[in-house]
Parts: C-alpha cells; structure tokens; sequence
C-alpha cells in the first residue's frame, strides 16, 4: 500500500509499512469514564475510525482494539461526591461513551477491553520491570525508575533533567527521583476495598500509564504498528507507556499517530476547565451525521474550534452531498454504477489522511452528478453515485448506509416518520387532483415547517430534510 503517516516519534511523515504483510494492527487510547463524553472526545473515535476504514479498503485485515479505563482516581472522587459505588459511576459513563460512538457511526473495536479485566497483565509486566531493575516498590507503591532507561524521552524528544516531578507529588521524598511515575498505588484508607487488588506488593491498583501497555500487549502481543490517540496524550501517558513496553523487552508501537484538540473559545476542550459540549447535548440541535461531518472533514492532525455556526455550516454542505446521492438513488437505483474512488481521494488519504482534499473530491464529483441528472445522462449520474457513496463509505458518511437511513436512532421512529410524511404528501396530491391548491399549499407549508423540504418531480413528489 502507499499510506503516509505523520509519525510523532520520527517527526516525519512516514511510509506505512505493517508489521505482518496483509494485516495491520492498531491500539487507540479510549476514555477515561469519569463522566459522559464531549466532542472533543469523539474526535480521536472519529479520526481513528476513519483510518481504520481507509486500512480495511486498502485490502488490510485490521485488527483495532480501543481500552476503557475504568479505575482512575478521578473516577473514584467523582463517584464519591455522587455518592455511588465507584463501578457504577465507571459503567454509566462507559454506556454513555458507546451511546456517542453508536450515534456517530463509529465502528465497534475488534476489541474493547477494561482496565479491571486486565490486573494479571499488569501484575506481570510491573514483575518484569522490577526483575530487569526498571522499577521498585516503597510501602506498596510501585514506581517506574526514569533514569534506570537511557531512552525515557524519545517519544517526545526531552530531557529527564528538563521534565516536571510526576503528578504524585505527595510520594516524591520516597522516590529515586521526582519524575519516576507510578505503576501500582497501594491501597489508601478510605478508598473503597472494591477498588483494590492482591499482588506481591500489597493491596492497591493500577497506575494509568501501566494499563494501555499491558492490554496492547495481551491482544496484539509485543509489538504491532501504531498506537493512536489524542495530542494531549503524549506526555506524560504514551512517553511513559512506550518507557515501560520497551523497558519490559517489548518493541511496542512501530508508529505514533495523534489528532488535534478540539477547542471551545479557544482552550482546548476540557472536563477540567468546564468548557465541554457533551455529544448527548449536541445530538439533539443537529443530526448526528452532520456532526461527524463537521469533525471529519478537517484533517485530523488540525486543531477545530467549536461553534455552532459552523456546525450548521458543516450540516448544509453535507446535505448537498446527501441531496445528490437520494436523487440519484431514485433516478438509477441505489446500487448503480460501480463503487469506484476516485484518485484524487485516494491521493488525499494515502497522504496522511488529508480528509479536507478527500472532501474536496467527494464535493466535485457531486457537482459532477448533479449536471448529469439536469441533463437526463442516466449513465453519468450512475458512475458518480458509484463513486460518491464508496467515498462516502470510507469517511462513515454514506446517506444510504442502514445506519444512517435509519436516522441513526430508532428504526421504527424512523419508519412512523416516513409514514406521516407520505401520509401527509399523499394528502396534499389529493388536494391537487381537486384543484385545492390553497389546501395543497397548506399542507407544504405545515411541512416546511417542520423542516421537510417537498421538490416535485416527474415522477412525482420528494422530500427531503431542510434544517
């Protein structure tokens, strides 16, 4: 294949070559379910996802597992102020993140696994790294010894004498050194027993950084090819993750692939600084499709700022290409032309995902079919259906798709829907037929009304949504 990738420990645009000719593995951080996700969460399951669809269309078998973190310290202080157990808290939110990735049309992993289920693997590598002098245990706590590995740094190309103290700072007297992080916290009084686990060291649980190595390891063994996930997420969590794998003797992650932030009045979207748009709220002022629009059309290595005027941008271009594909699909058929794409596609996402030239292409070849369809050139307006929806595949945004056909919610809402519409369209005809144009007229407006655009056409009457 001819994939580039900007890879963030070379710095560098580089070729995509997997490990195992004809498959490609992939290990993306998922979320830490403190609280029910918000757009910029989402970006990262979309980026991944568009890349993981590009990999699959590329003729690769793609072997994509995306974790759960579900034991945090943020986790158990949220769930102590509510008031409710802390796995509770933890698997209400996990709901919530899979209800925003359902939504938007993002593909279920080929695997999910959790933090909780995974203590063994942990367990395991903190052993191998305290056996090979990576890493010691005080009253406890396990900690990872920075200096004990010549490389800690190379990730993000620092110095250990430029880096901060770990966030545990309360420990650092009991430390090698201020920057050696935790693998494993001993268990604190007050803290639930529920949240703790037996090992060799005492009671506690897992360090942050210690779980995306040992579940990368467990399903896609010691070393695979990338490792995705959000730009904040370079240091200290994947510096400290690649530290540990390689220190442990595992070649770990071939290639490093991080999305920009996503920004709400220009600080970057944050739980912590309380400027989020969660996805639940977001859905219900604008369809899901056109929001995964609005994330997905910037490249994914740019930074978005989010407004709700651009939104609605985003939602109007994105129903002039859905607009095309319907007509179309109702002249031709929905499966005429071939699903070809076009190479000014593939030439933009083969160079590292450029989704905005992709776009570009998908726009132009919509312009394409919509002269071929004024003009009566049945056979032109195939191959550019073809052609769009196969694009439109990729990026997760075939109108078509029983997802989003289905408006991507309840399919029997969805079908009361269309029935009222035709109910109500078979009406205003009637109206018609008599010469009840005032009627007829009514009926349209009490449509548009709700944002139902009606086009009459030869073969008679069409909606479609207006907002």
């Amino acid at each position: 294949m001819s994939l580039r990738l900007y890879d963030t420990a070379a710095r560098a645009v580089r070729e995509f070559t997997p490990l195992r000719a004809g498959q490609a593995s992939v290990y993306v951080c998922g979320l830490t379910v403190q609280g029910p996700p918000h757009v910029g969460h989402v970006r990262a399951a979309l980026s991944f996802d568009v890349l993981r669809r590009w990999l699959a269309a590329s003729g690769l078998e793609v072997t994509y597992v995306r974790n759960v973190t579900d034991i945090d310290d943020k986790i158990l202080a949220r769930a102590a102020e509510r008031g409710v157990p802390w796995w509770a808290w933890a698997y209400t939110n996990e709901l919530a993140c899979t209800r925003a990735y359902d939504a938007l049309g993002v593909l279920p992993p080929t695997y999910e696994p959790r933090a909780t289920g995974h203590v063994p693997d942990m367990v395991e590598l903190i052993a191998r790294l305290v056996e090979r002098g990576h890493a010691y245990a005080v009253d406890g706590d396990v900690y990872f010894d920075v200096r004990s590995f010549p490389d800690y740094g190379a990730l993000t190309r620092q110095r250990v004498e430029d880096l901060e103290p770990a966030a545990d700072t309360e420990t650092d007297e009991r430390k090698h050194d201020p920057r050696d992080f935790a693998l494993w916290k001993a268990h604190k009084p007050g803290e639930p027993e529920t949240a703790s686990w037996a090992t060799p060291w005492g009671r506690g649980r897992p360090g942050w950084h210690l779980e995306c190595s040992a579940m990368a390891e467990r399903y896609l063994g010691p070393e695979f090819d990338l490792h995705g996930g959000g730009l904040d997420l370079r240091f200290p969590h994947h510096e400290n993750e690649q530290a540990q794998s390689r220190a442990a003797g595992d070649g770990f992650a071939r290639y490093w692939v991080h999305n920009g932030w996503v920004t709400l009045g220009g600080e970057k979207m944050s739980k912590s600084l309380g400027n989020t748009a969660l996805v639940d709220e977001v859905v219900r002022r604008a369809r899901p499709v056109e929001l995964r629009y609005y994330l997905v059309a910037p490249h994914y290595r740019s930074t978005i700022e989010f407004t709700d005027a651009a939104l609605a941008e985003a939602g109007a271009a994105y129903r002039r290409i859905e607009s095309f594909v319907r007509r179309a699909a109702e002249r031709v058929g929905a499966d005429a032309g071939g699903p070809v794409l076009c190479a000014d596609f593939t030439a933009a996402l083969d160079d590292d995902l450029a989704t905005p030239a992709a776009v570009a292409a998908v726009h132009e070849t919509v312009r394409q079919g919509n002269t071929a369809l004024a003009e009566g050139d049945d056979k032109a307006v195939a191959g550019a259906l073809g052609s769009v929806r196969a694009m439109l595949g990729v990026l997760g945004l075939d109108p078509l798709d029983p997802h989003w056909a289905g408006g991507g919610g309840d399919d029997r809402l969805s079908g009361v829907a269309d029935g009222l519409v035709a109910l109500a369209l078979e009406q205003r005809q009637s109206a018609r037929a008599r010469r009840d144009y005032a009627a007829a007229d009514a009926i349209r407006g009490s449509l548009a009304a709700l944002g139902v655009q009606v086009e009459d056409t030869p073969s008679g009457p069409r909606w479609e949504l207006s907002r």
